[in-house]
């Protein structure tokens, strides 16, 4: 496969750098100088930091992991668990004492200092001198900035360190997948092995966020509640009490979520599920005008799956309501404690108590239980992992890897040293067991032979007799390259009662071919599993000598060149090479494709026809050198001519010095083989030559017969496309036990070939800035104008109650210091000794009957404050509820005008788009705008609108106030154009350099098995590492730069907290500690908070580009209307007849390109039956697809006097039926198969299965029409 690494990347910039770089995060500047200028492309990345290097952590993370499993063998389970604490416990718990200084230190020490400094302030306070106000205020900002420097390069170390963790468990999954033995494989799909590596390790990079908050959050608490009570004895406790009494409230709204997050993950899944079967089937749907009653089915997924959300979301909205209101509530409930004790509040004490209420929100409401869920979510993902490295092994060594244990055991024998063996061709002989190295080299391995007794362990001299022992030997010494199987039974599954391959014997010579033949389902590919050691033993032994080879039945290519597949990691040898494509019959298909060899296929080779596919993948198996070629099935995809070309040329010809064994469907080339092996349920039921078997009388002399008395119909073969039709993208379904029939038909009516011979489109990539197009298409979906501006408006109302009431607790603190009992107060708690003793109190019945300087008493500002808090709590409640209500009607809009356009697309758009890039839509990008975008939105309104109502609570305290605010907000401004351009650029890059992380993992399972027999898995490791580690050099640009933007960001608030709080000292104008305290604890507000709401519009940009996706399949072309104009439509009983004409068709797959059937005249009169035959290529499928309209025509199809150009799609395509050469099915029932939308009785089911030979199978199956199949019909 091609390297993700590209050569002559810069070195990393951090690599060098020094320790104030580091700090300050300069060493990123030039990166977003870079993405000013230009997009920021692949090539410009880094080489990756050899810390984050994929390999080396691979390594390490496996060599623990082995060890564990030595250490817990026969005693324990072994714990994943366990060996993270070993790589990364040290490191973190020193993030964590770090985290501690800055909670437990810097945090809560500025409250401290911010109070001393408000106290100055007070009314009668004589005590603090301006020098000391001053160093106080400098305390408050050197906390701020300390702040900023800590938690900065803390987050980028915690993040960094959360970034190798998870490198290193991907490539630990990676190395296991590559050695899970067949058995393991069919436990587990290629699905939850993806699903491992982008969801369940991506929690880790989550939970170490917020790990430590578990022990720090209580421990600052504590802390926390003491200082608040020296401020406001027991009144703290109400406040912190009631603080804390969210946490449960919160952790049950957590516990809701997880639950409907995974109802939520099931409809989506059938969802998505039912997505890709309509993708995979949308010709047949066309065809059977199917549109409507599969869009009825989405719908009902959709409507099921929205339900969901819209739970998820109204909770999601509750919690983010909380952030806005429950320090508020907390301050209230505190202070009416504190006042209706008849005490005088002071503006010290609101403002400390204020202060430290907002860190404990942050602490113990927020990160605390988010450490809860996350950590939790972390151990299920480790256990989840555990389970999946616990899986068996295979026998087979995997080169270059320390071996991985699980409960299986591998022993290997002396090792015959011989000049350029592989591995794969490893075969032991009997004699004295020595313990495997782990460590095998992938160069020049030693050549040996391998003897395997049953369950997959090595025989051993304790097991074998001394004749068996010279029987071996002289096999050694006369067969060393032969094959040899002895007694072997197996199965793929130990627990089931049935074998697969039972007391099978057989012996072949070096430079034999062997043909092995039987029904479907016999055992052959079974039995090449068994050499393969691919299909483990229960009794027996299999013994292979010399280097093996192998073609697989279902041909497997990965996306890269044509050259890339065949030569297959090997060194090119010119020569050879162009041997095998001339007998493999490649040449002229190398001359017709684009680029000859260098020709990209994509993924599984869908650009390819399934001949070509068959053919490059022999020719990859033929170019290797090697003793033994084990040939499963090669022929049965071509066409008859090229068959013979292929058996005569290639098989006996260029290998006829090599041992061959071929699996075969095609009888007439038995005379040539010097053996037939005959299968038949998993056992040989004879074997000899041609001659001798077809006297016998056997089977294999029917089948013979029955063969020569059919015509020898040509396969699917294509050759190199030369029209859009040549390119031919299948789809084929495996069971592991069942061999497919190698049927020989005409060209695929169901897979028409995209045009410029199968090349994709190249899928858009946005550039710059989200038009605000797509958010005023979002916006429409979301619902009438009107409700949005209520919207709107709800939010600002809930904006206003919020500074409010700040406003208001800042205007009654100064209302209750300007009263005359206030200056009592303040001098008693002058002259007081004890901290607890300054409280304030009067008499009840002075408080009670003073009146303030507005006229207003103590009671008339507590109910004005209750009034306005108990209003913010019920409007940003209906404000979340509001949004979320509307958010789910815009992804409900989106979706389905989404669905109906790429329904209503001709099908010319899903040959150029694959259905992974359609499926992406509908999935990742719908699952963004479900939930992520809604999200980053609210958080967008809420900050933004927090920001005003701070800018405007600052201008009411000193109008002067606004001067520095306005210049850093065009700072702000200004940083945010200067990161954003930089920032969507990475972001991109990244997600464009994962996805080949999880493409290479996906080809890799698919081709496992030729992977290993190859050996070639060092070589895909290292491939994979380089996925790795270009992503890693992408994602750490990620995090660098948004560090980088939020500790500029936070450096500028730092200097905004200074200006404000040294202001009041200079000026000297304030006389209210109330409005001091106000304007610097809504300063300091703007630390975090600015820098967030930054990053999160940049996300909402991100998040955009996913309703922008929408958008772009939204708007596709459309295929004619589906119902007849009103003047148009056809009687009911039309056609009655069946006449069909052509009159000059001509059918263009692509506008600009060639036609493909060309001034095209024929009649075909009614109750007539025609053949249409002729080469690949001819227009057999094209005269199909303009009968239905499945493409763009000109001229005239008329069918029983109706010009089908004038009818709808649905009143044409109903009314023309077709049996498609490759069946689609769909997961459920057999009867939802047969009658997708019950429209038929079951005798009409049983009738037709009656007529195609299948009612004795169906009837036999435990549930007959309600028996489950699984997607694409296994």
């Amino acid at each position: 496969m091609e390297s993700a690494r590209k050569k002559g990347k810069p070195p990393h910039p951090r690599a060098k750098t020094n320790p104030l770089s580091a700090l300050t995060f300069a060493w990123t500047l030039p990166i977003f100088w870079g993405g000013l200028k230009k997009e920021i492309e692949e090539e410009d990345l880094y080489e990756p930091l050899e810390e984050h290097a994929s390999g080396p952590l691979g390594d390490k993370f496996a060599r623990l992991w082995e060890k564990e499993v030595a250490n817990a063998r026969g005693k324990r389970t072994p714990s994943l668990l366990r060996v993270i604490m070993k790589a990364y416990a040290g490191r973190c718990m020193l993030y964590g004492l770090v985290l501690m200084f800055m909670e437990c230190g810097i945090r809560i020490a500025q409250p401290v200092f911010l109070g001393k400094l408000v106290e100055f302030y007070s009314p009668g306070q004589r005590q603090m001198k301006p020098n000391e106000a001053y160093i106080y205020a400098g305390a408050v900002v050197i906390c701020s900035a300390l702040n900023v420097f800590v938690v900065h390069p803390y987050m980028m170390a915690i993040l960094h360190m959360g970034m190798k963790f998870r490198v290193a468990c991907c490539s630990l999954i990676y190395r296991k997948s590559l050695r899970l033995s067949k058995t393991a494989l069919g436990e587990t799909t290629v699905g939850q092995v993806v699903n491992l590596l982008s969801n369940d390790v991506n929690r880790f990079d989550v939970a170490i966020i917020f790990l430590h908050y578990l022990w720090i959050g209580p421990l600052a608490t504590i802390i926390i509640t003491y200082f608040m009570w020296l401020e406001i004895s027991w009144a703290a406790v109400v406040g912190v009490g009631f603080m804390l009494s969210f946490i449960p409230l919160q952790a049950y709204l957590g516990k809701r979520t997880s639950v409907l997050r995974l109802k939520t993950a099931l409809r989506t899944d059938e969802r998505v599920r039912l997505m890709n079967e309509i993708l995979s089937g949308i010709q047949v749907i066309k065809m059977y005008t199917w549109e409507k009653p599969f869009a009825d089915l989405v719908a009902k997924a959709r409507k099921q799956e929205i339900k969901q959300i819209r739970a998820t979301s109204y909770i999601r909205g509750i919690l983010t309501s909380f952030i806005m209101f429950i320090t508020r509530i907390c301050l209230f409930f505190s202070i009416l404690a504190f006042v209706l004790e008849n005490n005088v509040i002071s503006a010290k004490q609101v403002f400390v108590v204020t202060s430290f209420y907002n860190i404990l929100r942050q602490t113990m409401t927020v990160f605390f239980p988010q450490g809860i869920a996350q950590v939790a979510e972390a151990n299920i993902s480790i256990k989840r992992l555990q389970n999946f490295m616990l899986y068996e092994d295979t026998s087979k060594p995997v080169p270059g890897l320390a071996e991985i244990q699980t409960s299986s055991k591998s022993k290997v024998k002396e090792e015959m040293l011989e000049k350029d063996a592989r591995p794969s061709a490893a075969s032991i002989d009997v004699g004295e067991i020595k313990e495997k190295s782990s460590k095998l080299s992938l160069e020049v391995p030693p050549k040996k032979t391998e003897e395997v007794k049953g369950n997959g362990t090595l025989s051993s001299p304790m097991e074998s007799s001394e004749e068996d022992n010279e029987e071996l030997a002289t096999v050694v010494e006369e067969d060393a390259r032969g094959v040899r199987l002895k007694h072997a039974t197996a199965k793929w599954i130990v627990s089931n009662a049935e074998n697969t391959l039972t007391d099978m014997s057989l012996t072949i010579k070096p430079g034999k071919l062997i043909a092995v033949i039987g029904p479907v389902g016999a055992g052959k590919s079974s039995l090449l599993h068994v050499l393969l050691k691919e299909l483990p033993l229960v009794s027996g032994s299999v013994h292979l000598g010399g280097t093996v080879s192998y073609a697989s039945q279902e041909p497997w290519l990965f996306a890269g060149s044509v050259r890339q597949n065949i030569l297959f990691g090997q060194p090119m040898d010119r020569p050879r090479y162009n041997t095998v494509v001339r007998r493999c019959a490649l040449d002229r298909d190398f001359t017709l494709f684009p680029h000859g060899d260098k020709t990209v296929v994509g993924e599984r080779g869908v650009s390819l026809s399934g001949g070509q596919r068959a053919r490059i993948s022999l020719a990859r198996a033929v170019y290797k050198r090697a003793d033994i070629y084990l040939l499963d099935d090669p022929l049965s995809a071509v066409d008859a001519h090229v068959g013979r070309h292929l058996f005569e040329s290639c098989i006996v010809g260029y290998l006829r010095n090599t041992t061959r064994v071929l699996v075969t469907h095609q009888l007439q080339f038995l005379k040539d083989v010097d053996q037939i092996i005959i299968l038949k349920n998993g056992a040989i039921a004879a074997a000899g030559d041609f001659e001798t078997l077809s006297a016998s009388g056997l089977d294999f002399a029917t089948l013979l017969a029955k063969n020569e008395q059919e015509d020898e119909k040509p396969a699917a073969e294509e050759k190199p496309p030369a029209d859009p039709e040549d390119s031919v993208i299948q789809g084929s379904f495996r069971n592991r036990q069942m061999s497919i029939h190698s049927v020989s038909s005409v060209d695929n009516l169901t897979a028409t070939a995209p045009p410029e011979g199968g090349r994709e489109e190249a899928e858009m990539r946005t550039a710059g800035a989200v038009s605000g197009a797509v958010y005023g298409a979002y916006l429409r979906a979301s619902g009438h104008p009107l409700l949005v501006t209520l919207m709107v408006l709800v939010a600002v109302l809930a904006q206003l109650l919020g500074s409010g009431s700040d406003w208001w607790t800042a205007y009654w603190v100064n209302l209750e210091e300007d009263h005359p009992l206030s200056a009592m107060a303040a001098v008693e708690n002058s002259n007081a000794s004890d901290p607890l003793d300054k409280t304030g109190n009067l008499t009840e019945a002075l408080l009670d009957n003073a009146q303030f300087s507005a006229g207003l008493t103590r009671y008339d500002c507590i109910y004005i404050y209750s009034g306005m808090v108990v209003a913010l709590v019920v409007i940003s409640l209906l404000r979340s509820f509001m949004f979320f209500s509307m958010a789910m009607r815009a992804s409900t809009g989106l979706h389905n005008k989404m669905f109906a356009s790429i329904t209503r697309a001709p099908m010319r758009f899903f040959h150029t788009n694959p259905s992974g890039r359609i499926l992406n839509r509908f999935s990742k990008d719908m699952g963004a705008v479900d939930e992520v975008l809604p999200s980053a939105l609210l958080d967008v309104l809420q900050i933004g609108l927090s920001l005003i109502g701070i800018v405007v609570v600052v201008a009411m305290v000193n109008y002067w106030l606004l001067v520095p605010t306005l210049a850093i907000g065009f700072v702000f401004y200004g940083l945010r154009i200067f990161y954003i351009a930089s920032s969507r650029s990475i972001k991109r890059l990244e997600g464009v350099t994962r996805s080949p992380v999880f493409s290479h993992l996906n080809a890799s399972l698919q081709g496992i098995t030729t992977i290993r027999a190859f050996g070639a898995q060092e070589a895909l490791i290292k491939e994979f590492d380089n996925h790795q580690d270009l992503h890693s050099s992408a994602w750490y640009l990620f995090i660098a730069s948004s560090r980088a933007f939020g500790f500029w960001l936070d450096l500028v608030c730092v200097v905004y907290i200074a200006v404000v709080t040294m202001s009041f000292l200079v000026i000297g104008q304030e006389k209210y500690g109330g409005s001091v305290g106000l304007a610097i604890t809504q300063a300091m507000g703007l630390t975090g908070m600015f820098q967030w709401g930054m990053r999160q519009s940049t996300e909402l940009e991100n998040q955009m580009t996913s309703v922008e996706r929408i958008q772009e399949y939204s708007n596709i072309e459309s295929e004619p209307p589906l119902e007849s104009s009103p003047g148009q439509k056809p009687p009911p009983s039309w056609p009655d007849a069946g006449r069909i004409s052509f009159r000059h068709v001509f059918l263009y797959y692509a506008p600009g390109e060639p036609p493909v059937l060309r001034d095209l005249t024929l009649e075909i009169l009614p109750k007539e039956k025609v053949g249409i035959v002729g080469r690949t290529g001819a227009g057999k499928s094209s005269l199909i697809n303009a009968l239905f309209r499945l493409a763009t025509i000109e001229g005239e199809i008329i069918i029983d006097g109706r010009e089908t150009s004038q009818l709808g799609l649905h009143e044409l395509r109903s009314q023309v039926s077709i049996i498609p050469q490759e069946p689609v099915l769909f997961s459920g029932t057999m009867r939802h198969n047969l009658d997708p939308f019950d429209e038929y009785p079951d005798q009409v089911l049983w009738r037709a299965l009656e007529e195609v030979e299948l009612k004795e199978a169906v009837s036999e199956l435990a549930a007959g029409l309600n028996s489950r199949m699984s997607e694409g019909g296994g």
